[in-house]
């Protein structure tokens, strides 16, 4: 997966395209992610001891993987992921743009 919890990324399509956010939880075998203020949704909570007032809380819904792309932290734009071989053996992520590793 090219995306990873707490990466920024950025709405490619929808109504909320063009927004950015952070990854708060992933759904790799489903595909989707949940973004910081992104597909804000109205849920019907029930009363219970945890939330005794019940009724109607917005959050965050999910977002399909391919609707997101990632932001570089360096060069601040959206970019696709590379992967890169390091001489140790192990396998990073980096960006098209500015070949920065992330």
């Amino acid at each position: 997966m090219k995306l990873k919890k707490n990466d920024t990324v950025s709405v490619l399509t929808g109504r909320d395209r063009g927004k950015k956010g952070k990854i708060l939880k992933l759904y790799p075998e489903k595909q989707t992610a949940i973004v910081e203020h992104v597909n804000m949704v109205k849920k019907h909570m029930r009363r219970t001891q945890a939330n005794p007032k019940g009724g109607i809380v917005v959050r965050e819904g999910s977002v399909k993987i391919s609707n997101l792309m990632l932001v570089c932290p360096r060069c601040s734009k959206t970019t696709r992921v590379a992967f890169m071989l390091l001489t140790d053996g192990s396998k990073k992520r980096m960006c098209r743009k500015c070949k920065e590793i992330i």
